[in-house]
């Protein structure tokens, strides 16, 4: 992915609805291509800088979301929103680009992870017992996310 698919404003919704029931973020682009995006690859692939990292390779693991939901959403600015999910992560800023990208790539993307995932010997589950709140998305040992494994 280019920095230009995150912070390019090629693509703009007409609308956006959080789906409760599915944890899953609905969007409409001008296009007409419909994304339903899930709360898990929306974590997972977060824009944000604690799962990003700071520059190219740097980008974290993230397990042990599966049950993850979306508590929040808000527009910042006309170019992106931000989402607010119930293991208190709500700093990445989703551009327009970025989640039309997240949706046509969707099948590689989740893919990668599950196979990232697999080679990391980590789970999608949250670790049971755990003292992050009722929803134990905290993985064991209290780590939210591991880097990816070596190549």
């Amino acid at each position: 992915m280019s920095t230009s698919t995150i912070y390019g404003n090629q693509h703009t919704p007409t609308e956006i609805t959080v789906k409760k029931a599915e944890r899953a973020v609905e969007i409409t682009f001008e296009d007409g291509k419909i994304f339903c995006l899930p709360a898990e690859l929306l974590r997972v692939e977060s824009p944000s800088a604690e799962v990003q990292g700071h520059g190219p390779g740097q980008k974290l693991l993230v397990h042990g979301r599966r049950e993850v939901a979306i508590i929040g959403m808000e527009p910042v600015g006309q170019y992106a929103i931000k989402i607010a999910f119930d293991d208190l992560h709500s700093s990445g800023i989703y551009t327009w680009d970025y989640l039309y990208w997240l949706g046509e790539n969707r099948e590689t993307i989740w893919t990668d992870y599950l196979t990232a995932l697999e080679l990391a010997q980590l789970s999608r589950d949250p670790c049971k017992g755990s003292s992050k709140g009722s929803r134990g998305h905290a993985p064991c040992g209290g780590v939210g996310a591991a880097p990816p494994p070596k190549a």
